[in-house]
C-alpha cells in the first residue's frame, strides 16, 4: 500500500491543517486557465499527498502586467513550483519580480525555491515567518518523506511584509494586498487586481472541498463578511473552481462555518463531551462537500476549543 500523507496527520503532530492534498503529476495534469486578462490559474485535485504526486493540490496562478509577473502561490513541491515556472515563460518573457505567498500551509509555499533564481520580491503576511519558523521544518521533512528526499521543496522566507494593506506594480497593472486577522490560518494574505476586478482570497475561500480551519473560527466569519464588501466581480478560491461570482461564490463556505458555530455552541449548551460533538456536530453538511470524512471532525475539534471558554 503506497505511504500517504493525509492532514489528519499533520494535525495530530503540529495541530495546524497542514493541508496535505494533490492532483497527480503527469501530462494528464490539469492546464492553467486565463480567467481574466493576464490572469492565470491552475486548479487542484482534491486528493491526498501520495509518492505519485507532487503535492500539487492547491489553486495557484500568476499575473502578467506591462513590465513584470506576480506569481500567486507558488505551488505545493519544488516540481510544482517548477511547472508553474514553465508555464509562465511560454505565456511571457517579462521578469517574474514578485512571488506572494497568501498564507503559510505546504500546498501554498513549497514551489518557491523554483523562482529562487529569477530574484523576485518573497511577499508575504507580517506573521509569515513566525509560521515558517514554528512549522516549516516539520512540514518539508514529511513532504520529503512521501515524495522522496528534496522532492518536496525547501522553505523560502518572504523578502518583503504586509502588515495592514500594501500594493504591488507590474507596471500599467496594480495589486492591492491585504494582511488579515487570525481566520482560517494566522497569516492570511488577499491580492486583488483591480484592473479586472479578481480577488485571489487564497484559503479563506474554500468551494467543494470540505475549509480546513487552522486558525480562528469566529475570526474568519468575521474577516469573510469584511471580504463580501470588496470590489470584485469574481474570486479565485484557495480550492475549488478556479473563478467564482463575488461575493455569492462564499454562501457554501459561510454556511458550513455558521453551522460548525451554532452546532458546536449547542452541544457545549448540553454538556457533551469532545468525542460526542465530533460525532454530531455538522453532520447534515456532509453530502455538500469532498472530504469531509477526512477533515470535518478535526474542524468541530477545533471549533469546540475556541468556543468552550465564550
Amino acid at each position: 500500500m503506497a505511504t500517504t500523507i493525509t492532514r489528519r496527520d499533520a494535525l495530530k503532530s503540529v495541530g495546524a491543517a497542514a493541508c496535505f492534498a494533490f492532483e497527480p503529476a503527469s501530462s494528464d495534469s490539469p492546464a492553467f486557465r486565463e480567467i481574466a486578462a493576464g490572469i492565470f490559474v491552475r486548479r487542484g485535485l482534491d486528493e491526498d499527498v501520495s509518492p505519485t504526486n507532487d503535492d500539487a493540490i492547491a489553486n495557484i496562478g500568476f499575473i502578467v502586467g506591462r513590465d513584470s509577473v506576480a506569481v500567486i502561490d507558488p505551488g505545493g513541491s519544488l516540481r510544482d513550483g517548477e511547472r508553474l515556472r514553465q508555464e509562465i515563460l511560454k505565456v511571457t518573457k517579462r521578469p517574474i519580480r514578485f512571488v506572494i505567498m497568501t498564507h503559510g500551509h505546504p500546498d501554498h509555499i513549497f514551489g518557491a525555491g523554483a523562482f529562487q533564481q529569477d530574484r523576485p520580491q518573497f511577499v508575504g503576511h507580517s506573521r509569515l515567518p513566525l509560521t515558517l519558523a514554528t512549522r516549516g521544518e516539520y512540514y518539508r521533512k514529511r513532504l520529503d518523506e512521501v515524495l522522496g528526499a528534496g522532492r518536496g521543496g525547501m522553505i523560502v522566507a518572504p523578502t518583503r511584509l504586509v502588515e495592514h494593506t500594501g500594493t504591488l506594480d507590474l507596471g500599467g497593472r496594480t495589486l492591492e494586498l491585504t494582511a488579515c486577522p487570525r481566520a482560517h490560518s494566522d497569516c492570511d494574505l488577499t491580492v486583488r487586481d483591480a484592473g479586472t476586478s479578481t480577488l485571489f482570497a487564497g484559503d479563506l475561500l474554500f468551494v467543494s472541498r470540505v475549509p480546513s480551519l487552522d486558525g480562528s473560527l469566529r475570526g474568519w466569519l468575521t474577516v469573510l463578511n469584511s471580504l463580501k464588501t470588496v470590489k470584485a466581480s469574481r474570486a479565485v478560491p484557495g480550492h475549488g473552481p478556479v473563478g467564482v461570482n463575488w461575493p455569492s461564490g462564499s454562501a457554501d463556505l459561510e454556511r458550513y462555518l455558521g453551522i460548525l458555530v451554532a452546532g458546536t455552541r449547542e452541544a457545549l449548551a448540553k454538556s457533551l463531551d469532545l468525542e460526542a460533538a465530533v460525532q454530531t456536530v455538522g453532520q447534515s453538511e456532509r453530502g455538500r462537500w469532498k472530504l469531509f470524512d477526512a477533515y470535518h471532525g478535526h474542524n468541530v475539534t477545533q471549533a469546540f476549543k475556541e468556543l468552550e471558554w465564550e
